[in-house]
């Protein structure tokens, strides 16, 4: 997600941006004064090549961003950009909420039409590559630098690979968006619609009621090691109280023994009855203290030893319940896991079932697709809403279709793309061929039982690809058509979000802004 340099033509200037993440290198000066140049120009450019476009496409009607006003919008489950038509339409569970033109990668670096989703998302997001153009609401889609974000529309697919939206637009939606959110790019202008079929994946019994459960029951484990650990740690202090009489009359004794040891050595050594009788009187004195100490030792002694062997109980007590509770963490975090959109993927190529939850692989299995030489589609099941009272679940589908030719790079203003001035609504999956390619689908149910159950927004993706290599750590499912041109995506290196330091920190403002307010004033 990148800026590329301006190009001067004879008449205007032709803005050219791209859309890569990468390491940048160069002096702090250098930078500056490139990203300055940069921002004026582009500003500029936006403005010249604004109204070249208007003239040149005598009069066009402006495509516009529509939200939906006939009822209240829900959280976005899914975004489906089209190439043909280059533009983005967001879905709830009911249907579209947003839509918006959007600028795809351009001729050489097209975006690859496929199946992602949002992995990463950065309100201010400036490229290391391209002087550090500032591309604000990104929202990733592959780690080699394919994502979402705003920027300029020049009519046309202009990008480096990414997809440019209005910047307005870029804002609302990012802010209505989670990780995880369904990004297909379509080669042509397709719309989800609502299917049934046994092979289906349904709702698993009571998850919520076990996940509910399972957090009752680690709070309570939880409660009760901190019980148990405050529990040890009085008996220890307890412990540590009762030593004290023990270590007292241990000293005192050791001091009378040493006392008595002297009056026997002064009787050994007496030589007049006088000092004799007095080294007696001395050795009886100390036996008698010894005898007494002696006493109060075993005491203190017969006293600590409970106390000691509490301590001992009491730390083993709180040791089993912190393991409970460990235990008990983890079932809830399981049984909570299990709440979360589940994934499942089914290759015809590869003739294997993949399952990934919260961007993590949890199962992967053969699986038989009849007439495994014919071609089955690309078909993206996707779980809106429960049904029920969530015993069931409705699904819908969108199936993809090669556009080749290509025809984003054709002119939009096309009539049959138009009516009245306005954006035609996309035209609805037909079910055939994804009724058809879940027939020929065969899940072991050993297989299903580990998969579980299913929840809004999870998927069933059933495609003749395999995965892409863009499908690795910190990612969903990635699919990529083979069928369809992919510059954007073959000449970038796919790398974990470790590897790329293009985060900046988010106090950070352009320090430049153009002479003219309204919302594309921070670009």
């Amino acid at each position: 997600m990148s800026q590329e340099p301006y190009e001067f033509g004879p008449s205007r200037l032709v803005p050219q941006m791209g859309c890569m993440i990468s390491r940048f290198v160069g002096s702090k000066r250098s930078q500056a004064r490139r990203r300055a140049t940069h921002l004026i120009m582009a500003s500029l450019a936006a403005l010249v090549a604004a109204g070249d476009d208007a003239g040149a496409r005598g009069g066009r009607s402006e495509r516009r961003i529509e939200a939906v006003e006939s009822r209240i919008a829900g959280d976005p489950i899914m975004a489906i950009v089209s190439l043909q038509d280059q533009r983005i339409i967001v879905y709830d569970a009911n249907g579209w909420i947003l839509r918006a033109p959007v600028s795809s990668g351009q001729r050489g670096r097209e975006t690859p039409a496929g199946i992602f989703s949002v992995i990463q998302k950065e309100a201010e997001h400036y490229s290391n590559l391209y002087d550090d153009a500032y591309m604000p609401h990104m929202q990733r889609i592959t780690w080699s630098g394919i994502a979402l974000h705003g920027g300029p529309l020049p009519g046309y697919p202009a990008s480096h690979g990414c997809v440019r939206m209005p910047f307005d637009f870029a804002a609302r939606l990012f802010e209505d968006t989670r990780l995880g959110l369904r990004v297909i790019v379509a080669p042509t202008d397709v719309a989800p619609i609502e299917i049934a079929h046994p092979a289906l994946l349904k709702p698993k019994p009571d998850v919520a009621a076990l996940a509910a459960a399972r957090r009752a029951e680690a709070d309570e484990a939880t409660a009760k090691a901190d019980q148990a650990r405050l529990a040890a740690a009085k008996a220890y202090r307890e412990s540590t109280q009762a030593t004290m009489p023990v270590r007292v009359a241990e000293n005192l004794k050791r001091r009378a023994e040493t006392q008595l040891a002297a009056a026997e050595n002064a009787l050994g050594s007496a030589t007049s009855p006088e000092s004799r009788e007095q080294a007696e009187r001395a050795k009886a004195q100390a036996v008698t203290r010894v005898a007494e100490l002696q006493e109060q030792w075993t005491a203190a002694k017969a006293e600590l030893q409970p106390k000691l062997d509490a301590v001992t109980a009491a730390r083993e007590a709180a040791l089993a319940a912190e393991n409970a509770r460990i235990v008990a963490v983890e079932a809830a975090r399981q049984a909570t896991r299990e709440l979360e959109p589940v994934s499942v993927l089914i290759s015809r190529k590869t003739q294997r079932l993949y399952v990934r939850r919260a961007f993590e692989p949890i199962l992967e299995s053969p699986v038989t697709v009849q007439d495994a030489d014919r071609p089955i589609g690309t078909h993206v099941f996707t779980a809106t809403a429960q049904t029920d009272g969530s015993t069931g679940v409705r699904w819908s589908v969108v199936s993809l279709e090669s556009g080749r030719p290509h025809i984003a790079t054709a002119e939009l203003d096309d009539p049959a793309r138009r009516r009245g001035g306005h954006e035609i609504e996309p035209r609805k999956t037909e079910p055939v061929s994804a009724m058809a390619a879940l027939d020929r689908i065969v899940i072991p149910q050993d297989v299903l039982d580990r998969i579980g159950g299913v929840t809004p927004r999870s998927s069933l993706i059933i495609t003749d690809e395999a995965l892409s290599s863009e499908t690795g750590k910190g990612t969903e499912f990635v699919v990529v058509m083979s069928g369809e041109p992919q510059g954007g995506i073959k000449m970038r290196r796919r790398a974990p979000a470790s590897e790329f330091p293009y985060a900046r920190s988010r106090d950070r403002r352009p320090f430049w802004s153009p002479p003219f307010a309204g919302p594309f004033s921070t670009w």
